[in-house]
């Protein structure tokens, strides 16, 4: 039932050498006595906090939505930290696939509001895993620096319940609402995805959007 959320993708690459061994560093995999669930859970906190948050990138590039272009460069937005999580899942055997919702977002920068051309943020990604006999979902999105910088309450995962962005912040301040749900893909619609972006918020294929003068951390601003 299960067997496509097991298999390599073009953008979930779980057979490449670099994922794989990845993945074995991060969780010991290999001779290891931790459960999948515990394998998992440190592959998660691997991936949200191991790698910067950052939207920025060439959308001009399909390989942006890579998982393994996450580990190259060493930082990645929602969708690509999502394959990435996704490919490790399946390096440990465990089936996973990919979620997709359109979402409002009320802590983003005034730059990226810009360029996204308002605060309806399409196709926003987070991995659901098989664990224990159900789906559970996962979003790595937002690493722990860039939460503690803007108050936004880090997203926990125990692998047993869904870690979905908090509808409040850490100051019940309005933060993330789901507008649209796409449903589950085994691998990024990246052609759909890129059709979405390309109608609704072209600035992101400006040459100047993968180069910003600032990181996302730097220009966001400290909610007090």
């Amino acid at each position: 039932m299960n067997e496509e959320y097991l298999l390599p993708g073009r953008f979930v690459e779980s057979d490449d050498a670099l994922v794989a061994e990845y993945v074995e560093a991060v969780t010991g995999c290999r001779g290891a006595t931790q459960t999948p669930l515990e394998s998992v859970v440190r592959l998660y906190y691997a991936v949200r906090d191991g790698f910067v948050y950052d939207p920025y990138d060439n959308f001009n590039d399909i390989q942006v939505f890579s998982g393994k272009r996450v580990l190259q460069r060493g930082r990645g937005f929602c969708i690509s930290k999502a394959a990435l999580l996704a490919a490790g899942c399946r390096v440990l055997g465990v089936p996973a696939r990919l979620g997709f919702a359109d979402v409002r977002n009320h802590l983003a920068s005034p730059r990226i509001l810009e360029v996204n051309n308002g605060d309806i943020f399409r196709w926003h990604s987070y991995t659901e895993i098989f664990l224990n006999g159900k789906w559970v979902k996962a979003t790595p999105a937002f690493d722990l620096a860039l939460c503690e910088k803007t108050s936004t309450q880090p997203l926990e995962f125990d692998g047993l319940s869904d870690s979905v962005f908090h509808e409040f912040d850490s100051e019940q301040r309005r933060h993330m609402e789901y507008v649209t749900d796409h449903g589950v893909f085994n691998d990024v619609p990246a052609e759909t995805v890129l059709a979405s972006f390309r109608a609704n918020c072209p600035k992101l294929f400006d040459n100047a959007f993968s180069a910003p003068a600032k990181s996302f951390i730097d220009e966001v601003q400290t909610r007090t």
